[in-house]
């Protein structure tokens, strides 16, 4: 009887650990090659010499390394060798040989190569791998263990083409009704036994051969074969029928539930089969579990497959959150006691009582590459405590860490059941590692113990009905995105249930509601959370609502990501501008913030005695919208907010279309000046009527007739304050008409910027509300609000628009801290180089601001004017420079504190 595949894999291991460091050629080979045959349960003796002599084409005699006859010969060198030169050096000797000594194989080493020719193939070059992957390769040597041979072709690495294969399946079983939590359950089980097949759960191809030779063509009786096969995955060996066909007999016991349910027997046609087929050929042990429960959740969704991977979180971008959350911190204490043995078995079972929550667990992907590194860390420990694999009988007794410390809540039912998949996926892989460092096959089959994926809404059901706060350690994750304007109604009342109703909680996003709750779930206790957002709850007016109620509960921030693209890495990439904030109901001793000088690229580390709000090392401040400057500065405000329906806006061309029929109205036209007309130097024009008498209206018959379409329009709409508009329909909702020069600032600026464009109109320019305006400014205000000090302060404080800065007049501008200590001297100079700024721009009267302010074309001239305007501001503040943009935050937000103390 052939020794089963399990066992043989087990030998291979041991073999592979115990020839690891061998080089000789002359020292060991034979020992080696015996061994290399007990693996495989053979007795070298009994079939293959070493040495045997032969006569080569040539006449010259030779010895071959070994040979057995009719099926193997052997070549072997010393580690390094030429293995091309060897295998032609095997095949010289086949003229010396007879037809029945002729072998169907040739294998070549050099004792950590090996390569293995097939001639029933045309002498093909079948496997090629390192003696440490000799355990996943085996299946090549099934005509040394008694096994039939089973052609195993090439393998392609899993990757989107195979989501793709599975969603066309999907979608073939759903066509022909078989649908909803059936259809997950039955697509979870066929992605378990793929990738079972590969990993050495199941023997090598045992899945793929169960299709392909034991159903019928059509797949008429494939969909019965399957649910076979599920009843016996479910059933232990002890209570299988006797008359258990072979083929199915062969399969382990998993158990784990996951096949536990009864469906509904499903149907295939030839087609269908031949999907699960292709899909088989797949190398399923090569999938990164970082990807795969987003890969598998979108083959359930056609929209999702078309935009496939945009919402795959790299397993790069889940490791900027577990590191600094715990992963370093363990791995500086393993490093601190991996000496004493004593300290080392402690570590050893602290790291079995660790404890995750992702109350936003999607497919599972921080959960598994969470486990997979502690795992990974439990590991390095085991091989410190059995060097060499001493005194280890069952690796499996000593291995503590296990997939039952994880939770998770999940929103949606599949995502809960992939991610469960995932856990036993990655623990799988994890046990591989370990069989190769420890020589013997250990696999966690049956599965006893689940990750406790709870199907259901975060932000309604008790966390402590999932996990109890005392055993919990750490929570994490990624809740969704939805910002407060794309919340639907039932989204907008579980913010504010869960925020207490605070005050303003509807312009919070919806990712604020995780925050709430760990906050509320860690009182008193020392766990510690880390959340992945996007970086509007770290900016605007959000940061005064949610951290104010954050303080109220004693949360610190103890570490940071700042703002970081958080890019997909497949098709339909999903770019969001995200941070990492890691907090606590106690301070950490060490803080450390990640800045970003580029966004796309990777973080340098920063130290912090604090981190505010802002993911600031700074005073834990939060700005409110102030309803008036801070400081002695002028009032800004938006411009004009007309909502008439665009009927009295014009371009240059329509302007001259309608003079031509009301000449009368040309004095009542206005430029109109907007943030994108202001950047771009578009030209557009406003009819004003607001001080426009009853008796001179009259007399102009297109323009009494825009006034009646104003009206109507306003009376059309649903918004009542907008309806009462329609009595005064020549009048604006908001007016702000300065009398003479006015100072503005775009209310949206690209990102991409150093500075926003700021400039002076005159009153012949009339201001939409998409720009800030002030009146009575100054060149010396101009020039504090032109400098990098204030961009810097904009940058950190105000809300987005996507990417683009939303300049926020009651954040931003009126919580300002001017340098209230500036000398008259210091202000002159301010207004000089502002001045010089405003004299570099007028160099190109043809370029517009977006032009000026690109940084791939912005002239060295304008360049150099705002350096030196820098300069100037930043005295103003104080005598020492400003090292980068993070000093110039600590600095203005400690001054932001003293301005405000006592207020």
């Amino acid at each position: 009887m052939p020794l089963s595949w399990n066992e043989i894999r087990n030998r291979a291991f041991a073999f592979s650990a115990e020839w690891k460091d061998e080089t000789s050629e002359n020292a060991e080979a034979k020992s080696f090659w015996d061994d290399f045959f007990n693996v495989f349960g053979i007795s070298r003796r009994r079939v293959a010499s070493f040495e045997k002599h032969v006569k080569k084409g040539n006449g010259k005699t030779g010895f071959i390394d070994l040979l057995w006859k009719g099926t193997l010969l052997i070549e072997h060198k010393s580690k390094g060798r030429d293995l091309d030169r060897a295998h032609q050096q095997a095949t010289d000797y086949f003229s010396g040989l007879t037809d029945k000594e002729l072998p169907k194989f040739i294998l070549v080493s050099d004792f950590q190569r090996f390569r293995l020719y097939d001639f029933d193939r045309g002498g093909e070059i079948v496997a090629e791998f390192q003696l440490a992957d000799l355990p996943g390769n085996i299946k090549h040597f099934a005509f040394m263990a008694g096994y039939t041979v089973t052609e195993v072709r090439p393998e392609d690495p899993v990757n989107i083409k195979a989501a793709e294969k599975m969603g066309r399946l999907h979608d073939e079983l759903k066509a022909i009704g078989y649908t909803g939590h059936d259809l997950e359950r039955y697509l979870v089980r066929l992605l378990f036994c793929l990738f079972a097949e590969d990993t050495g759960i199941f023997e090598k191809n045992l899945f793929r051969d169960l299709i392909q030779l034991h159903t019928n063509e059509d797949g008429s009786d494939l969909a019965d074969r399957l649910n076979h096969l599920f009843q016996v995955l479910n059933t232990s060996h002890e209570k299988r029928l006797a008359t258990l066909p072979e083929q199915l007999a062969a399969f382990e016991y998993i158990n784990g539930d996951l096949f536990a349910e009864s469906l509904p027997v499903a149907g295939f046609n030839t087609d269908m089969r031949n999907m699960l087929l292709d899909a088989c050929e797949l190398d399923w042990a090569g999938i990164s579990p970082a990807i795969f429960g987003s890969l598998f959740q979108s083959v359930m969704d056609t929209e999702e497959r078309r935009n496939l991977g945009a919402h795959y979180t790299s397993e790069a971008n889940i490791l900027k959150l577990i590191k600094p959350l715990f992963l370093e911190n363990l791995k500086a204490e393993f490093a601190r006691v991996r000496k004493s043995k004593k300290k080392l078995a402690e570590f050893h079972s602290k790291l079995s009582r660790l404890t995750f929550l992702d109350p936003a667990c999607g497919c599972g992907n921080f959960l598994v590459i969470t486990y997979r590194e502690l795992r990974l860390l439990e590991l390095e420990v085991l091989k410190v405590l059995y060097p060499g694999g001493q005194g280890v009988i069952d690796v499996g007794m000593l291995i503590r860490v296990n997939v039952d410390q994880f939770y998770g809540i999940e929103y949606e039912e599949f995502p809960a059941q992939i991610a469960q998949v995932a856990m036993w996926l990655v623990d799988h892989q994890i046990n591989l590692k370990v069989s190769e460092a420890f020589g013997m096959y250990f696999a966690r089959i049956p599965l006893k113990s689940s990750a406790n994926i709870v199907h259901g809404n975060a932000l309604e059901i008790p966390w402590e009905s999932v996990v109890e706060q005392d055993r919990l350690s750490y929570i994490l994750g990624n809740p969704p995105f939805v910002g407060s304007k794309y919340q639907k109604p039932e989204q907008r009342a579980e913010i504010a249930a869960v925020s207490g109703k605070v005050k303003s909680c509807g312009i919070l996003d919806y990712v604020t509601g995780w925050y709430f709750l760990a906050a509320q779930y860690m009182q008193g206790t020392g766990i510690e959370c880390a959340f992945v957002s996007t970086n509007s709850i770290a900016q605007g007016e959000q940061v005064g609502v949610l951290w104010k109620k954050m303080a109220v509960k004693n949360i610190s921030i103890n570490f940071a990501h700042r703002t970081f693209q958080w890019n997909s890495e497949a098709r339909g990439k999903a770019a969001v501008h995200c941070v990492i904030i890691g907090f606590a109901a106690f301070s950490r001793k060490e803080k450390r913030i990640y800045e970003y000088d580029d966004i796309r690229l990777e973080p340098h580390e920063i130290k912090a005695a604090n981190i505010n709000a802002y993911l600031v090392d700074g005073p834990s401040v939060v700005l409110e919208n102030r309803r008036k400057p801070l400081c002695d500065a002028p009032k800004f405000g938006i411009g004009n907010k007309p909502i008439d329906g665009g009927h009295y806006l014009f371009t240059p061309e329509e302007k001259a279309a309608f003079l031509e029929i009301e000449p009368k109205a040309a004095p009542l036209f206005r430029q109109w000046i907007g943030a994108r007309e202001f950047l771009n130097n578009i030209e557009r024009w406003y009819l004003w009527l607001g001080d426009c008498s009853p008796a001179e209206l009259k007399q102009m018959p297109a323009c009494v007739d825009r006034v009646r379409k104003v009206q109507e329009y306003r009376l059309e709409s649903k918004s009542k304050p907008t309806q009462k508009l329609a009595a005064t329909p020549t009048r604006f909702h908001v007016e702000n008409v300065p009398s003479g020069n006015f100072l503005v600032i775009p209310a949206i600026s690209s990102e991409r910027r150093h500075y926003i464009p700021i400039g002076f109109l005159g009153p012949e320019f009339m201001a939409s509300n998409r720009i800030n305006i002030a009146g009575e400014s100054t060149g010396f205000h101009f020039g504090i609000l032109s400098s990098t000090m204030h961009m810097s302060w904009m940058r950190y404080t105000t809300g987005r628009l996507k990417s683009d800065y939303s300049y926020s007049i009651g954040i931003v501008y009126n919580n300002y801290p001017w340098p209230i200590t500036a000398t008259d001297k210091q202000k002159e100079k301010v207004e000089q180089a502002a001045q010089a700024v405003l004299a570099a721009r007028a160099l190109f009267p043809d370029s517009t601001l977006a032009d000026l302010y690109d940084p791939l074309t912005m002239p060295a001239e304008l360049t150099k004017a705002h350096t030196a305007l820098d300069r100037t501001v930043d005295k103003c503040y104080r005598s020492q420079p400003f090292t980068n943009e993070l000093s110039r935050m600590q600095f203005l937000f400690a001054l932001y504190g003293e301005l405000t103390e006592g207020n």
